[in-house]
């Protein structure tokens, strides 16, 4: 796909690493499969990975604590 920021790179599979500051607590996903633009780097997930990562972060917001982790599909 034509990525949608740069408007000239196009994506490939690939992995990246998504963190999210949630007040105190912060979470890094290491792993994460997604689609990168080959010209910037822009990074896209799909609707199940998406799905996915909010769980992860959600379980982390309510303990309250710092988690690093690779990305596991349930």
């Amino acid at each position: 796909m034509k990525c949608v920021l740069c408007r000239t790179g196009e994506t490939k599979p690939g992995k990246t690493t998504e963190t999210y500051e949630l007040g105190s607590a912060v979470v890094v996903v290491r792993g994460v499969p997604a689609q990168v633009c080959q010209q910037c780097g822009e990074t896209y997930t799909d609707e199940a990975t998406t799905r996915e990562l909010e769980t992860i972060v959600d379980k982390a917001r309510r303990a309250g604590v710092v988690v690093i982790q690779e990305y596991q599909a349930a």
